[in-house]
């Protein structure tokens, strides 16, 4: 299994708002053809970023902008206005059934759990480590390679 992509959707869609957003307007049809997805996913990404308060959207062709300074938001910020986590708040998800009668089994939580949740939090810690504005300086420093 692969963790969702909406993580990278939003960043991808975070760096071209800051990136065009002083040129253009940044619509959803904009958005998607330089993501490369349908624009109906592009339209729920920005609903969960400006339900974040990470970003404005004016109704119609208006376009987005980023409405915080880009250092202040954090990539553990936009992780967490895309919801990849579900209800659970888990990064990892358990299979619901596995065998108590088999010693695997029946011990895989106390196996396993501790160190998922440790796992969880050493990557949330690095993203809440790196920001915007590094990932846009960088995306344009890639511009002219």
């Amino acid at each position: 299994m692969q963790i969702s992509s909406r993580f990278t959707i939003a960043t991808h869609m975070l760096i071209i708002i800051a990136l065009k957003g002083k040129e253009v307007k940044v619509t959803s049809d904009f958005l998607a053809s330089s993501v490369g997805v349908n624009s109906v996913i592009i339209r729920k990404t920005l609903s969960q970023l400006k339900k974040a308060e990470l970003i404005s959207v004016a109704r119609g062709t208006g376009g987005a902008e980023i409405i915080k300074e880009l250092k202040d938001i954090s990539l553990l910020d936009v992780y967490q206005a895309v919801d990849c986590l579900g209800k659970s708040g888990q990064l990892f998800s358990f299979h619901d059934n596995p065998n108590p009668n088999c010693p695997v089994g029946a011990n895989i939580h106390k196996v396993l759990d501790h160190k998922l949740i440790e796992i969880q939090q050493a990557m949330e810690k690095q993203l809440s480590q790196t920001n915007l504005a590094e990932v846009v300086a960088d995306a344009e420093e890639c511009k002219g390679t």
